[in-house]
């Protein structure tokens, strides 16, 4: 499998780390950014990654292709469009999208390639960039199973747990699942931080204290403390989870998610002061933070 030449499109917060983990397993691996001279993709191709300038060259000889970018729309774009990744692909190769895009585009991205004589994995990520540098995200994965034990290896490398979560979509539908516990475990530990303030208590111990016990949870043991110090770098973007939370309302179909509803508000009033750049974390914002 090391033998494998694999292609990594998108060498962004999460694409770049785990382009280099890659490297770091001993895979051959090239990759592609429409922004060459962005920050990210120079890293990348000082770790090893071969940046090149065209998705034809990233993708002719790849036996493995890997995506990771904004939305459904740019996924569909890269892969299906003009020019895009389909065209050059050689046939059979496993193209791998490790987006969120919902589930009723993975489906439709698996029937068309198969139509196309290529292969398709929706492997959506989480862990934030934490996780994609320390190679330790979870990794839900719908498609065909035999598709997924090819890929193992090369999941294993950027990814602790590694889930085959049913056919296409399959993982797109756990992801989504995945992120409306993001957005409110981010609004609780935000909340408890901005309490934790108001009783003249050192945010840093409650999220000791709080972390270790049945409250814990890893938006307040990795958020909590950029929260507590105003650090909105991004590691996942405001925009890219109010993405997210559109595609959950889309797919739910019995009524009203009241947590999503809330979680969707208050991110956006983080949108409206300028933040859909800024890491989730700049919910505490919402607070009255700056």
């Amino acid at each position: 499998m090391k033998n494998s030449k694999i292609a990594v499109f998108g060498l962004g917060v999460m694409g770049s780390p785990m382009a280099q983990n890659l490297v770091k397993h001993g895979y051959q691996t090239m990759g592609y950014n429409r922004s060459l001279n962005r920050s990210s993709a120079l890293e990348a191709a000082k770790a090893g990654v071969k940046v090149v300038s065209s998705i034809a060259e990233a993708a002719e000889n790849a036996d493995i292709i890997l995506t990771c970018v904004g939305d459904e729309k740019d996924v569909q774009q890269l892969i299906l469009g003009s020019g895009g990744i389909a065209e050059y692909a050689k046939p059979q190769a496993l193209i791998i999208d490790c987006s969120t895009i919902g589930k009723t585009a993975a489906c439709e991205l698996a029937t068309t390639l198969k139509a196309k004589g290529l292969r398709f994995l929706d492997a959506p990520v989480t862990g934030g960039d934490i996780g994609a540098v320390n190679g330790t995200l979870t990794i839900m994965v719908g498609g065909e199973l035999a598709d997924f034990e090819e890929a193992l290896p090369v999941f294993t490398a950027i990814g602790k747990k590694v889930v085959h979560c049913g056919l296409s979509g399959s993982g797109q539908a756990v992801k989504l699942c995945n992120q409306v516990l993001c957005g409110l475990h981010a609004i609780a530990a935000a909340e408890a931080i901005q309490l934790s303030k108001q009783l003249g208590i050192e945010p840093n111990l409650v999220i000791d204290v709080c972390g270790s016990g049945a409250a814990g949870s890893w938006a307040l043991t990795n958020l909590g403390p950029k929260m507590s110090k105003a650090d909105f770098a991004p590691g996942f973007m405001v925009k890219h989870l109010l993405k997210d939370l559109r595609l959950v309302r889309e797919a739910a179909e019995n009524g009203e998610l009241p947590g999503v509803t809330l979680a969707e508000s208050l991110f956006e009033s983080i949108q409206l002061l300028g933040g859909e750049d800024q890491g989730s974390q700049a919910i505490i914002r919402a607070y009255g933070e700056t």
